[in-house]
Order: structure tokens, then sequence, then C-alpha cells
């Protein structure tokens, strides 16, 4: 089975980045793409990213999150520790963010470096989600092998079972990566392939050094 797809064509006229409009710290730059994606009819969920990662098995794997707080010092998403992705970003932190906003014909491309946050951030965030997500949380051993979906369904309801009527707590398990960048690009598709690509990166003196990229 094939199928060409050499004859799709899309013509990028929607806006352009140059550098006099580009602030000297990108999260700025980020902040005001992600509020117009945040507000726009074209863009469902603003905030799902992609996260690349090298597994322990040695090969990249990419798979969308949900970006749940970024500061100037970087981008916070939450999982399971023990899952696929946390172990890989445990042994080898250096990851790439990705925003893809199609809609606005928009990219964000962020290389960092990952570690956890501080556990009461983490306690904080989960208190704040609804019990079901919570339940969730400690009914699903993430990346392992079911046999089928009853095991998840009762493994949520053990855990309904025992924390019914009390607080549920955070799984030592489960909590927050922050992402903190040392690379980010801005990409804004133009005309003619010949898109705009700005590039941010961090100095020594922990400034940031702009550039234009070909397309």
């Amino acid at each position: 089975m094939s199928q060409d797809l050499s004859d799709y064509r899309k013509s990028y006229e929607k806006s352009e980045l140059l550098e006099s409009n580009c602030p000297e710290n990108p999260i700025e730059l980020f902040r005001d793409w992600f509020l117009v994606a945040n507000d726009s009819e074209l863009v469902d969920e603003a905030n799902a990213m992609s996260i690349a990662s090298i597994g322990l098995d040695g090969f990249p794997k990419t798979r969308v999150v949900l970006l749940k707080k970024y500061t100037h010092e970087g981008f916070i998403f939450y999982t399971n520790y023990n899952s696929e992705k946390g172990k890989a970003i445990t042994e080898n932190g250096n990851v790439c963010l990705s925003f893809f906003w199609a809609g606005l014909e928009r990219q964000i491309i962020i290389k960092g470096t990952a570690e956890k946050v501080a556990e009461n951030l983490s306690d904080g965030y989960f208190e704040s989600r609804p019990d079901g997500s919570k339940l969730g949380a400690w009914a699903s051993n993430q990346s392992e092998v079911v046999a089928d979906r009853k095991v998840l369904s009762n493994n949520l309801a053990e855990f309904e079972k025992r924390f019914k009527n009390k607080e549920i707590p955070r799984p030592k398990h489960w909590g927050g990566f922050i992402v903190k960048p040392i690379s980010i690009e801005f990409w804004q598709g133009r005309p003619n392939r010949l898109h705009d690509r700005i590039r941010y990166e961090l100095q020594k003196d922990f400034n940031w050094k702009l550039e234009r990229l070909a397309p």
C-alpha cells in the first residue's frame, strides 16, 4: 500500500516574524504567541506540546503532553516518573519540546534540560486536579503492559474504595519536570517556503543571542 503526497501544497500567508519585533528574552515572545494561540478559535489545546527524549533503548521517542506552567526559568509538565518517558528523562535530561499551532502557521521548538520540580510544587498541582485524575494517577502503572482494559477498571475501583471519603494524596512516583531552555526557535510560515525562523540561544553570561535561520 502506498500513497503519493507530493502534490500536497499549502501557502503560508497569515503573519510574519521580524527581528525588530522580537524582545530580548524569548520567554516574552513565547508568552505573546501562547496568548494568541490560547485565544484563537483555530487552536485546540494551545498547551499541547510534543516532548522528545532519548529512551533507555537508545532510540528517540516523541509524545504529546500538556504544558501546565511556564516561567522565565522554564516549562513545567507532569507525568508518572516510573513511565517510559519518566525513566528516560531521569536518565538523560536532554529533551526537545515542540508546539505546532497549524491554524496560526506557527511552531516553537525548545531544546533544554529537564529535571524534577520540588515536591511541594508537585503536591500543589496534584491537589488542584479533579478526583478522577488523582485516582487515575494511582490506578495506572503508566507504560507497563496490561492484559486488557478490565485491569485498569479493577485498579481504579480498588483505589476508589481505598480513598473513599478521604483526601487523595499524590503518589510519590508522580510529579513534575521543568525543562530549562538553552535554545528556543520561533517558526512563522511565509509564502514560497521562505519561512521566518528566529532562534534564541542562551549564552554563558545568561543573555540570549538572537539569530535568523534560513528556512
